[in-house]
């Protein structure tokens, strides 16, 4: 039977998923969970997965790592790196992003306070990810000589970063080199898979920066109308 994804790729760890499949060759049906349609939290989908979080994985042994890597030491190793991820990277970046860009276009009122916190622990996940997880001989994460779901989890995680204003990702990500060229190996290493994968985050980044300049604009006209006349 074949391997089902349930899947959303506006959803980071969704993309990872993906990708890695996409990757290793592995035959599978993608099925799409729109989460702006709130689909995670239909009926149908808790007989899927009752926790309600997308990618879900229906196998009949619901095992992500078993095909890769093979070694156990290693396998602990890159458990070892998601769950620190969760807590740390993916925490501090969605919660910027959402707190810069997407919280207006969803709706809901930009929270400068949440932003900065966000903004601190992000800063610190990539410094964090130079100074312990890319140590070693290889290029990716562990010192691994190919990247591992591990490397696609946090590289998707980072790339929503994508969908920010020029200002705030240079000043991000600028200061971290060994970070960008580690995305760069990933993404060359993942082609083309990566940035078919990507094409929904493009897409919304150009749709965002469209909506951001309209915004300004906007701002811009009503300042004016705003003025004391001298007339």
């Amino acid at each position: 039977m074949k391997l089902k994804v349930y899947a959303d790729r506006m959803s980071q760890p969704s993309r990872a998923v993906i990708i890695f499949c996409k990757v290793n060759g592995i035959n599978f049906e993608e099925i799409k969970v729109d989460l702006s349609k709130r689909q995670h939290l239909s009926e149908e989908f808790k007989e899927i997965n009752p926790m309600e979080k997308v990618p879900a994985i229906v196998d009949g042994r619901f095992k992500l790592f078993e095909r890769y890597p093979a070694d156990v030491s290693r396998t602990a190793k890159i458990h070892s790196v998601l769950d620190w991820h969760h807590s740390n990277l993916r925490q501090g970046a969605a919660s910027f992003v959402f707190n810069t860009v997407l919280a207006p276009a969803l709706g809901f009122p930009l929270n400068p306070q949440a932003a900065s916190q966000a903004e601190k622990l992000l800063s610190s996940s990539l410094s964090k990810i130079e100074s312990i997880w890319l140590k070693g001989n290889g290029r990716f994460l562990l010192g691994g000589f190919q990247p591992s779901i591990a490397d696609l989890s946090l590289v998707c995680e980072i790339m929503q970063l994508e969908v920010l204003d020029e200002k705030d990702h240079s000043r991000i990500l600028g200061p971290h080199k060994k970070v960008q060229q580690w995305i760069e190996d990933t993404r060359n290493a993942t082609r083309p898979h990566f940035d078919e994968v990507h094409t929904i985050l493009y897409k919304a980044k150009t749709k965002l920066a469209v909506q951001r300049s309209v915004r300004g604009n906007s701002e811009t006209e009503s300042s004016i109308k705003k003025l004391p006349s001298k007339m």
